[in-house]
């Protein structure tokens, strides 16, 4: 069951967190998440903003993201590239299972398509899991965007449209 999260449940969902880096760090992605990213903070303004979600089974929290219909500002510039759709988009961010089980994206996926089937997300470059899970979930790659910090991100998008 996929809901909204609750501020009690930050210390749980830090857990999450904390094996979703485990499990990038030995799948040769070390950098991605450093120092404690999503911090305590992030996570806390995603609650209050209604957009953190978790996907509970059996009473225990096994996977985490956060999903909005806000225009991602990161995402206004593309390079070496371009957006397949101009429409309205969902975006999700900061995906992460405890690793209790297979399958998370998926799921997280088809809650935001419930939603919205224009979806975008973007993953660091040493990220090739999730790139692989993006693209079999039938995500394009679009090229690079830029956070705020500057750190380069691999773009993806998923619609129904093509070249609009």
């Amino acid at each position: 069951m996929i809901r909204n999260a609750k501020a009690t449940e930050l210390l749980e969902i830090l857990k999450v967190y904390d094996a979703a880096r485990d499990f990038m760090r030995k799948n040769g992605n070390p950098t991605q998440w450093a120092n404690g990213y999503p911090s305590e903070a992030v996570l806390t303004e995603d609650i209050e903003k209604n957009r953190l979600f978790v996907l509970e089974e059996n009473g225990k929290i096994i996977g985490v993201f956060m999903f909005t219909l806000d225009e991602e500002p990161t995402y206004k510039i593309i390079e070496n590239g371009a957006w397949l759709d101009s429409s309205l988009y969902g975006t999700i961010h900061r995906v992460a299972s405890s690793g209790a089980r297979g399958g998370v994206l998926n799921e997280v996926i088809t809650f935001c398509e419930d939603e919205i089937r224009h979806l975008r997300i973007d993953t660091h470059k040493d990220n090739t899991v999730m790139q692989n899970l993006l693209l079999k979930n039938g995500f394009s790659y679009c090229g690079i965007i830029y956070l705020e910090s500057g750190d380069e991100r691999l773009a993806y998008e998923k619609t129904d449209k093509r070249g609009i």
